[in-house]
């Protein structure tokens, strides 16, 4: 195997566009489906191709609550500057734009999440910024309203990033994390907004079910 040069066209020659199972057609995305060679490949192909573990080849349970919340109610992002941290495959960038949002960044490490956001904007017609910068510990650039989905699986990552989110909400910024019961997410102070029934793979996941939360950071108080 070589490593890949063109990421955008290995990303479609081994996705399938498709909807989700909570959105269903609304919005469609290049994701891995099981009968494609991209789900298979091991730890060792992998590094071969150098790609990243394709977190982006996959719609979280908790980014499908989070963009579904936002797309059942749009008055919070409309008209508003929104972040999408962490986008991975960019469900939440999307929906944020298709509700009305004024400008959308959404912002990945991997650049393969990226290259997967931008095509999945294109096939939902759509236009939005991105960026491989990492903006956690960065002061606010002027957004009204932060979205994170399925950050909180990897201890002291998910530490750093929520202190990051709690830092940002105290500065009157609207900081919405969708999240299905991760071991690391924050265990007092959030706000339980709604929660979706997500069916997800047990190939995936240890359930074909996802019990998925919206949740937000308060900007009155912040966990000792």
């Amino acid at each position: 195997m070589t490593p890949i040069s063109n990421p955008k066209n290995f990303i479609t020659q081994n996705t399938r566009s498709t909807g989700t199972p909570l959105l269903g057609d609304e919005i469609e995305l290049y994701l891995a489906c099981q009968d494609l060679p991209l789900w298979q490949l091991g730890e060792e192909e992998l590094d071969k191709l150098q790609l990243p573990t394709p977190f982006w080849a996959f719609a979280w349970a908790g980014g499908q609550a989070l963009s579904q919340y936002i797309r059942d109610n749009p008055d919070i992002v409309r008209g508003k500057r929104v972040l999408d941290f962490a986008c991975g495959c960019g469900i939440q960038a999307i929906a944020a734009k298709m509700s009305g949002a004024k400008t959308v960044l959404a912002t990945d490490i991997d650049p393969f999440a990226i290259a997967a956001t931008e095509l999945n904007a294109e096939n939902n017609k759509v236009s939005l910024a991105t960026t491989t910068e990492n903006l956690v510990g960065k002061d606010n650039q002027g957004w009204d309203v932060i979205l994170a989905g399925d950050v909180c699986y990897e201890g002291p990552m998910a530490k750093e990033i929520t202190s990051w989110l709690w830092q940002l909400s105290k500065t009157g910024v609207i900081v919405l994390m969708g999240d299905p019961g991760r071991t690391y997410l924050p265990k007092s102070g959030l706000k339980k907004l709604i929660s979706y029934g997500v069916q997800t793979s047990s190939a995936l996941e240890d359930t074909d079910v996802r019990n998925a939360c919206v949740w937000e950071f308060p900007r009155d108080e912040q966990p000792s």
